[in-house]
C-alpha cells in the first residue's frame, strides 16, 4: 500500500533465535507502549522512558544516534542532563529486556533480534499488505478479513500518553494510515453489497471526520444503495458547505461525479462490483445440491442434451452465451429431480464459484416465496443478513448483483409456476439454471423445455435390477418385465416396488408381479396426471407393515414443513423409540424423508397421498382428529414449558388449556429457545390447522404461550398471520374467552407492528370481551396492551387509566410478573408527562418483583423502561448502563426487535449528552435492524437521526431524514408529523 509506514524484521543476519520454550518479547505500539514476556507484561517505565523504546522500535532495527534521540524526546529545548537521561533510560530498559535486544552502536542504540510479528505495526503492516494482494487478486472476502484483523490490533490512540515531537509526528501518521485501511475495508464492504451495515458505521467516522472527502464519498454511496436517495444527496450538499465554510473549496472531482451519478440514478452504480460479503467460513461457494442416488439408470440422451445446454452456458462451448436455463417437466415421480441433480453434479467442475439447490414446494398448498429462497441462497453466497433487504424486487437485483462475474449453477427443484421461477434465475451469462415442475413452463422466456417421459422398458428394468440384484432378476426376467410394466415404467413406482423386494429376501419377483397385477390394469387406464403417481404410492403403501401403514398415514394429517421425531411420537402415541424405529424404516421405503437428524417430511405428493390413505383407511374415522389433538396437546405442552423458563412466576402458563399429552422438558433457557425458533413453521402451522371448534381453545392458548416468535423478526409475519386466522375463527365460533384471548393477543402483534388504529380496535373489542368472561387473563393483558397503545399516540390519561386496571387486574390474579410489566409501562407514561421521578420509582417497583421472580429475559423489557426513565432524568451515564444491559439479554434471546428499539434509545441517551456521533451511529443500527413498533418507530428513529445530523452540521442530511420520517407518519396519521413540519418549516423557509 502506497505511504505505508513500513517496520522490517528487526533481527540482524545471524543472531540467534529464541531458545526453544523461551518466552518471546512482544511489543505494542498502537495503543500505549507496552512490552510483554510471552503473557508476562513488562514495566516499561516513566513516560520519557517509553518515548526511548517507541523512537527505537520505529527505527526499524536502524541505530539512532544519541543527538536524534534527544531530538525525538524534546524537540528543540532538551534539559542540560538529556544524554544522561538518554543513557539511565537505555540501561534500565536493558535490564527488562531479553540480553541483546537494545544495543549500544557508533554512540547509539538499536533494538534488535526480535522474533517475527514482536511488534504489533509490523504484524499490521503484514496483514495489510496481504490484504492488497488478495484484493488485486480479487479475493475480496479474504482481503476484508485481513483488514478486520489489521485494524484489530489498535488499541486506542497510538503512542498513547507518550511525550515530544517524535511521537506526535508518529501519532499523525499512524493515525492517517489507519484511516486508510479503514475506508479500503469499507470501500470493499460496499463493493460486495454490505450497505446497510456500513452506514452506521460510516456516519460515526463521517462525524469524527467531517473534512475527510473519501469517507463522504463511501456515506453517499451506502446511502443510496440502501434506498436513501435524498440522504445521500443531502450528504454531498452537508460536505460543500463545510468545504466552503472551513476551507474554501469545492468538493473533489470524484464526489462531484457521484452525485451526478446519482443524481441520473446510474444503473450501474445502483449494483455493488463484486459478489459475496463476509467470508464466514473458508469458503463462501456454496455447494447445495441434493446426493445423487448411486443406481442413477438410463436417461442417456436426456444428459447429453441437459450438459450441452450448461457447458454453452458457462463458455465450454460458446463464448458470450447468455445466461441458459433449462426447464424439465413431468408428471410426479418420473424423475425430474433425480435427473436435474445427477445432470447438476456432472456439470459442477464447470461451475466453479457454487451450486445453489432449493425445493420450491411447487406442488404442495403453501409454495415457496420467491423472496425468502432469495434470501436463503445471499446468505449461501455470503451476504449478511443486514445486508438483505426486505422486498422482492430488491433481493432479486442484490441476488443477480452477487452472482455477477461469477459461474454459479442453480437448481430450482419443484417449481410451481414460470412466475415463483423468474425472480431466482441469475440473469448473467456464466451462470446457469435447471428447474423442475410439473408443467410445462412455456411462458418462461429462453428457457430449454424438456419433456421427461417415463422410462423404456429396458431402462426400466435396468434400474430393477440394480436395486434388487442381478442374481434374483436373472432367473425370472419375465416376471421383471411384468413388475416394471405393471408400475407404468414410472421410476418412482419402480424404485419403491424394487426396494420392496430388496427388503424381503423370501419373497420372488414373481411372487411381486402377482401381487401388482391389479395395479397394473388400473397403471394402463390412467393416462396422465396425479393419479398414475397415486398407483405407484398405492403400491409401496400396501406392501407396509400394519405398524407403518399406520405411521404413514397418520403423520401425513400434520401441516408443518417437517416433523421432529418427539412430534411424531405424539401423533402416533408411542414412546419416542418405537417412533424412531418406525420412522427409520419409512425412510428406507422411499416414502419419508430424513430432512435433518432427529427431523422427517414428506415428498408434496406423498403427504397427499398419504392423507388419501388417512381418509380412507384409519378406523375409526376419530383417530385422525385423535392424532392432531395429541400434536396439538404437544405443543402446546412444550410452548408453554418455554414460556416458564422464560417468564418464571408468570401466571399466563396457568390459564392454558390443560393437556393430556405431554411436551418437552429443557434443562436450560438455551435448549427451550432452541426448540421454540427452530419449530416455529411448525408450531404455527398446527395453530392454522387447529381452528376447529373442538380444538379452538388450544389453538389460540398454543399461539400466545408461543409469543417470543412474535418479537423475533424471523417469524413476525408468519405469527402475525396466524393471529389473523385465529382471530378470524374465534370471531365465527360461540367461544368469547377464545375470542378475548385471539383478539388481545393480535392487538399485541399489531401493537409492536406500529399499526395503533387496528391494534386499538381489537384490544378495545377484548376488553368488553375479558369484562363479559371474567377471563382474567384478558383483562389484565388486554388493559396493559391498551396501555401501551395510547401512550404511543400521546393518550397518556387514557394510558394511564387503563394501566392501572391492568396492575388492578394482574394482583387480583396474583400475577406478579403481569404486574411488574404493567408497571414498567406505566412508568412509561409518567415519563411521556413529566413525572420522571415517581416514572423511577415504579419501574425500579417492576425490577424488584422480576428479581425476585428470578426473571431474566423480561427483566430486559424492565431496565429498557428504566433507561428512558433515567434518560428523561438526565442520569445519562446509570441510563447508558441499563439500557445496555437490556440490550445484551436481547441479543442473548434472539430478540432482534427489542435489539433495534434498544439501539434506538441508547442513540437518545447520547443525544441527549450532547454526544450526536454516538446517536447517529445507534439509531443507524436500529434501522438497520429493525424495530418493535413497525413503521411508527422507524419514522421516528429517522427523526432522532436527523437531529444527531443536524447537531453534526449536516442539515440537508437531516432535512432528507426528517422528509422521509414525515411521509411515513402522514400516511398514518400520526400526531409526531406535527413536531415533524415543525423542524422542516425552518429549514424550508431558509
Amino acid at each position: 500500500m502506497d505511504g505505508v509506514p513500513r517496520v522490517p524484521e528487526q533481527r540482524r543476519p545471524g543472531f540467534p533465535a529464541e531458545p526453544d520454550g523461551a518466552a518471546a518479547l512482544r511489543f505494542g505500539v498502537l495503543g500505549p507502549v507496552r512490552a510483554w514476556r510471552g503473557e508476562e507484561t513488562l514495566a516499561t517505565g516513566s513516560p520519557q522512558q517509553r518515548a526511548l523504546l517507541a523512537a527505537l522500535l520505529l527505527r526499524e532495527g536502524r541505530t539512532a544516534t544519541a543527538a536524534e534521540l534527544i531530538d525525538a524526546l524534546w524537540g528543540e529545548e532538551p534539559p542540560s542532563q538529556a544524554l544522561a537521561a538518554v543513557r539511565t533510560y537505555a540501561s534500565r530498559l536493558r535490564k527488562v529486556l531479553d540480553p541483546g535486544v537494545l544495543v549500544s552502536e557508533s554512540g547509539g542504540y538499536a533494538v534488535r533480534g526480535l522474533a517475527e510479528g514482536a511488534l504489533d505495526l509490523a504484524r499490521a503492516q503484514d496483514l495489510a499488505a496481504e490484504a492488497e494482494k488478495a484484493r488485486g487478486s480479487g479475493d475480496l472476502c479474504h482481503a476484508r478479513d485481513l483488514l478486520r484483523r489489521a485494524l484489530a490490533l489498535w488499541d486506542g490512540e497510538v503512542l498513547a500518553g507518550v511525550p515530544g515531537p517524535y511521537a506526535e509526528t508518529q501519532r499523525v501518521r499512524l493515525g492517517e494510515w489507519r484511516l486508510q485501511l479503514l475506508e479500503s475495508r469499507l470501500d470493499m464492504d460496499l463493493e460486495q453489497g454490505c450497505h446497510a451495515e456500513s452506514v452506521s458505521e460510516l456516519t460515526a467516522l463521517t462525524a469524527a471526520h467531517p473534512l475527510r472527502e473519501r469517507l463522504r464519498e463511501l456515506l453517499m454511496l451506502a446511502l443510496y444503495r440502501s434506498g436513501r436517495q435524498a440522504e445521500a444527496l443531502a450528504v454531498y450538499a452537508d460536505t460543500r458547505r463545510l468545504l466552503a465554510d472551513e476551507l474554501g473549496v469545492d468538493p473533489r472531482p470524484g464526489l462531484q461525479e457521484l452525485q451526478q451519478r446519482i443524481l441520473r440514478a446510474d444503473p450501474q452504480l445502483a449494483e455493488p462490483s463484486a459478489p459475496a460479503t463476509q467470508r464466514a467460513t473458508p469458503s463462501v461457494r456454496p455447494a447445495q445440491l441434493p446426493a445423487t442416488v448411486p443406481d442413477f439408470t438410463g436417461r442417456a440422451s436426456f444428459v447429453r442434451e441437459l450438459s450441452d445446454v450448461l457447458s454453452a452456458a458457462s463458455g465450454g462451448a460458446t463464448t458470450g452465451r447468455v445466461m441458459a436455463v433449462s426447464a424439465l417437466a413431468g408428471i410426479g415421480g418420473v424423475g425430474k429431480t433425480t435427473l436435474a441433480v445427477h445432470v447438476a453434479h456432472q456439470a459442477r467442475s464447470a461451475f466453479p464459484d457454487g451450486q445453489l439447490y432449493v425445493d420450491l414446494q411447487g406442488a404442495g398448498a403453501r409454495p415457496a416465496e420467491p423472496e425468502t429462497v432469495l434470501g436463503s441462497f445471499l446468505r449461501a453466497l455470503g451476504t449478511a443478513d443486514s445486508a438483505i433487504p426486505d422486498s422482492l424486487e430488491e433481493r432479486a437485483a442484490l441476488y443477480r448483483s452477487v452472482l455477477d462475474g461469477r459461474r454459479v449453477l442453480v437448481l430450482l427443484d419443484n417449481a410451481r409456476d414460470a412466475a415463483q421461477v423468474r425472480p431466482l434465475l441469475p440473469g448473467t451469462d456464466g451462470c446457469a439454471a435447471l428447474v423442475t415442475a410439473r408443467v410445462r413452463m412455456v411462458d418462461l422466456a429462453g428457457a430449454h423445455l424438456v419433456d421427461l417421459d417415463v422410462m423404456s422398458p429396458e431402462e426400466a428394468l435396468a434400474l430393477f435390477t440394480k436395486i434388487v440384484g442381478e442374481e434374483r432378476v436373472a432367473s425370472e426376467r419375465q416376471a421383471a418385465l411384468d413388475v416394471v410394466g405393471a408400475c407404468g415404467f414410472l421410476p418412482l413406482a419402480i424404485r419403491i416396488a424394487a426396494s420392496r423386494l430388496a427388503a424381503r429376501r423370501t419373497w420372488t419377483v414373481s411372487v411381486l408381479a402377482a401381487k401388482l397385477a391389479d395395479e397394473r390394469r388400473r397403471l394402463d387406464e390412467l393416462q396422465a396426471g396425479d393419479q398414475a403417481v397415486e398407483a405407484t404410492f398405492e403400491l409401496g403403501y400396501g406392501q407396509l407393515e400394519p405398524a407403518q401403514a399406520r405411521a404413514f398415514r397418520l403423520l401425513g394429517l400434520a401441516d408443518g414443513p417437517d416433523i421432529s421425531l418427539a412430534a411424531a411420537a405424539a401423533v402416533l402415541d408411542l414412546p419416542v423409540e418405537d417412533t424412531e424405529d418406525l420412522l427409520e424404516s419409512l425412510v428406507d421405503t422411499s416414502l419419508l424423508e430424513s430432512a435433518a437428524p432427529g427431523r422427517y417430511r414428506f415428498h408434496d405428493l406423498v403427504r397427499l397421498y398419504a392423507r388419501a390413505c388417512a381418509e380412507r383407511d384409519e378406523q375409526p374415522p376419530s383417530e385422525r382428529a385423535a392424532a392432531l389433538s395429541r400434536l396439538l396437546d404437544f405443543y402446546l405442552a412444550t410452548a408453554a414449558g418455554v414460556y416458564a423458563i422464560e417468564r418464571p412466576g408468570d401466571r399466563t402458563v396457568d390459564h392454558l388449556e390443560r393437556t393430556e399429552f405431554a411436551g418437552m422438558e429443557f434443562r436450560g433457557d438455551t435448549a427451550a429457545l432452541d426448540w421454540l425458533h427452530s419449530e416455529a413453521a411448525c408450531i404455527l402451522a398446527c395453530v392454522r390447522q387447529s381452528l376447529g371448534p373442538r380444538t379452538l381453545r388450544r389453538a389460540v392458548d398454543l399461539l400466545l404461550a408461543s409469543k417470543d416468535l412474535a418479537e423475533s423478526g424471523a417469524s413476525s409475519l408468519s405469527y402475525e398471520t396466524a393471529a389473523f386466522a385465529v382471530r378470524d375463527a374465534t370471531t365465527a365460533s360461540d367461544d368469547p374467552r377464545a375470542e378475548g384471548r385471539a383478539r388481545t393477543t393480535l392487538a399485541q402483534v399489531l401493537s409492536r407492528a406500529g399499526r395503533f388504529d387496528e391494534a386499538q380496535t381489537e384490544a378495545e373489542r377484548a376488553i368488553a370481551l375479558g369484562n363479559r368472561t371474567g377471563d382474567s387473563w384478558t383483562r389484565g393483558n388486554a388493559h396493559n396492551e391498551q396501555g401501551i397503545i395510547a401512550n404511543c399516540r400521546n393518550q397518556h390519561e387514557v394510558s394511564e387509566t387503563h394501566l392501572r386496571e391492568a396492575v388492578r387486574a394482574f394482583r387480583a390474579d396474583g400475577n406478579r410478573a403481569g404486574e411488574a410489566s404493567a408497571l414498567c409501562n406505566l412508568s412509561r407514561v409518567l415519563v411521556s408527562v413529566g413525572r420522571t421521578t415517581s416514572a423511577i420509582d415504579l419501574v425500579r417497583q417492576g425490577i424488584a418483583l422480576y428479581d425476585d421472580l428470578g426473571l431474566t429475559f423480561r427483566l430486559a423489557n424492565a431496565r429498557y423502561a428504566l433507561g428512558i426513565a433515567l434518560s428523561h432524568a438526565a442520569r445519562h451515564a446509570e441510563a447508558l448502563g441499563e439500557l445496555s444491559t437490556a440490550l445484551q439479554t436481547f441479543v442473548e434471546n434472539r430478540q432482534r426487535l427489542w435489539e433495534g428499539a434498544t439501539h434506538f434509545r441508547i442513540a437518545q441517551v447520547h443525544l441527549a449528552a450532547r454526544r450526536p456521533a454516538q446517536a447517529a451511529q445507534h439509531a443507524e443500527q436500529a434501522l438497520t435492524t429493525g424495530s418493535i413498533g413497525g413503521d411508527w418507530m422507524r419514522a421516528n428513529i429517522l427523526t432522532l437521526l436527523g437531529r444527531s445530523l443536524g447537531d453534526l452540521g449536516q442539515t440537508d442530511r437531516a432535512r432528507a431524514c426528517w422528509r422521509d420520517a414525515l411521509s411515513i407518519h402522514e400516511a398514518s396519521g400520526a400526531p409526531e408529523s406535527a413536531e415533524l413540519r415543525a423542524l422542516l418549516d425552518p429549514i424550508e423557509a431558509a
